[in-house]
C-alpha cells in the first residue's frame, strides 16, 4: 500500500488505484482496486485461516460489547473513542489462551483468564492513579455478589488532581457480571454460557464530596440485585472511579472532564 505525500488530496478511484484516508493517520494512502469476493472469502480453502480469525474476532467483540452494556450507565463519560477496540483486544488475548478447542472455535474463558482485565483504564490519556491518588482498597465476600470500595481519610487538596472550576467529586463502585462464551455450531455463533447472569450490574456512588475539606473516609459498597449465585464460568468486575461537579446554589453540575474509570479487580 502506498502513502500519499504530495500536495494533491483526493479521495475515490483513478483507474486501478484507489485513494482513501485511514481513521486515526495523517495523510492520504493508496491502493490497488480489487481483492478477493465475499463468496471466496466465505467458501475458498486458501481463506480457511481468515475465516477462522473473522470467527473468533466476533466472539470477542460480542464478549467486549456485553462488558460494556453491562456499564453502560457510566463508561460514556469515562473512555475514550477507541475503548470498545481496545476492550476486544483484551478478549483477544483471553481467546488466544483456550488450548481445549480448535482454532476458530476457541473460548473466550474470562474466569481462567481474569488477569487480563484488571487495571484496564477506559480512557487511555486519564489513569486512575493520575487523578485521585488517596488510599484504598477492595473487598469482596465469598459469594461474589457484593464488594467494597474502601477509602481511608484523606486532604483532596493534596491527593486529587481535580479539573478547574470543579468543586465537589462523588466516588464510583461498579460491578458488573461476565460470561464466558463459547461457540455454538447449531448457531453459528458466540453466546454467554450463562445467558441469565451475563450484564448483570449495579452501580453505588457516594455522597458529593467537597474538594476544599478533609475527607473522612468512608466504605462504598455495591451488591449486585437479587443476590445471584454465581457459577464458575462468570466474572463481576469491579470497577472504581471518580467524576467532577462544580456547585451553584445547591445544585451539582458535572464535568466532561476529569473523570476516570479502571477495572480495580475481577473475581
Amino acid at each position: 500500500m502506498a502513502r500519499q505525500k504530495g500536495l494533491m488530496k483526493y479521495i475515490g478511484t483513478i483507474g486501478d488505484v484507489r485513494h482513501f484516508k485511514i481513521k486515526g493517520q495523517p495523510g492520504f494512502y493508496a491502493g490497488m482496486v480489487g481483492g478477493p469476493t465475499a463468496e471466496q472469502i466465505k467458501s475458498a480453502p486458501e481463506f480457511e485461516r481468515t475465516r477462522e480469525n473473522m470467527n473468533e474476532f466476533g466472539g470477542c467483540a460480542k464478549a467486549g460489547k456485553s462488558l460494556r452494556n453491562a456499564l453502560s450507565q457510566i463508561i460514556g463519560k469515562m473512555s475514550d473513542s477507541k475503548v470498545t477496540g481496545r476492550i476486544t483486544s483484551v478478549m483477544k488475548k483471553i481467546n488466544l489462551e483456550d488450548g481445549t478447542e480448535a482454532r476458530g472455535y476457541r473460548k473466550i474463558e474470562v474466569s481462567t483468564q481474569r488477569q487480563y482485565l484488571i487495571g484496564f483504564e477506559f480512557d487511555r490519556r486519564l489513569s486512575i492513579s493520575g487523578v485521585f491518588n488517596a488510599p484504598y482498597d477492595v473487598e469482596h465476600n465469598t459469594d461474589r455478589n457484593e464488594a467494597d470500595f474502601i477509602v481511608a481519610g484523606f486532604n483532596p487538596a493534596e491527593l486529587i488532581s481535580a479539573p478547574a472550576g470543579s468543586t465537589h467529586f462523588r466516588l464510583i463502585n461498579a460491578l458488573a457480571v461476565l460470561s464466558d462464551f463459547s461457540y455454538n455450531p447449531t448457531t453459528g455463533n458466540y453466546e454467554a454460557d450463562d445467558a441469565v447472569y451475563n450484564e448483570l450490574n449495579v452501580v453505588a456512588y457516594s455522597d458529593y464530596i467537597p474538594l476544599n475539606s478533609a475527607y473522612a473516609g468512608s466504605t462504598l459498597s455495591a451488591a449486585l440485585p437479587g443476590s445471584p449465585t454465581l457459577g464458575n464460568n462468570v466474572t463481576v468486575v469491579q470497577c472504581i472511579g471518580i467524576e467532577f461537579f462544580q456547585e451553584v446554589n445547591g445544585n451539582y453540575y458535572p464535568f466532561a472532564s476529569g473523570n476516570c474509570l479502571k477495572i480495580e479487580d475481577a473475581f
